[in-house]
């Protein structure tokens, strides 16, 4: 009888115990789904706000500060192959567009998101791919990098084309469909 009665405040214990973990388990899973699960700007909705800093690593680029200008938010990094294949088409667009004329706005800026983690190799990249333009951005997070969780950028590369008032216009677009998409806003020469 001695025995029964000193089991059962240890059952209790283990019980309570048990309880404790299964709900601190459902309400941390709540939370991280519910963090994965923030809504992913779409076409017509506002840019997120990006402000990181550059390579210089002193001075914080913000897109805002592009406002009034067609901006094409580049996710890429140093070690994507397709990134990599990627920067020549965005060196010709930057050449024959970065001093466009356009509709509605002063003009076409590219602002491009690294998701490095090795400062070295970023500015390598930069370098050796001449990606002329200077808005680079990089928190050398990786895939931690705040501009991508609020993209919703889960594959690399991968860009967003905003307005001149802020709103996303298009995304996803690679190679010449891309220039063919700023085609659209260019003023014509009548």
């Amino acid at each position: 009888m001695t025995r029964v009665f000193l089991q059962r405040p240890l059952v209790s214990a283990g019980v309570c115990v048990i309880t404790a973990i299964l709900v601190f388990s459902v309400l941390s899973a709540y939370h991280i789904r519910h963090e994965l699960q923030k809504p992913v700007p779409d076409i017509g909705d506002i840019a997120p706000e990006i402000a990181i800093p550059d390579t210089s690593r002193i001075k914080t680029l913000s897109l805002k500060d592009l406002r009034g200008y067609y901006v094409l938010v580049d996710f890429w990094a140093s070690w994507c192959r397709p990134c990599r294949m990627e920067n020549p088409y965005l060196v010709e667009l930057w050449r024959q567009y970065g001093r466009a004329k356009f509709k509605n706005g002063k003009g076409f800026r590219i602002f491009s998101v690294s998701l490095d983690n090795h400062e070295l190799a970023w500015k390598k990249a930069i370098h050796d791919d001449k990606l002329e333009w200077p808005w680079h951005v990089s928190e050398l997070k990786g895939w931690k990098c705040s501009a991508a969780r609020d993209y919703g950028v889960n594959k690399i590369p991968s860009n967003f084309l905003i307005d001149p008032k802020g709103i996303i216009v298009a995304k996803g677009l690679r190679g010449w469909a891309l220039a063919e998409e700023l085609k659209k806003y260019i003023k014509s020469g009548k």
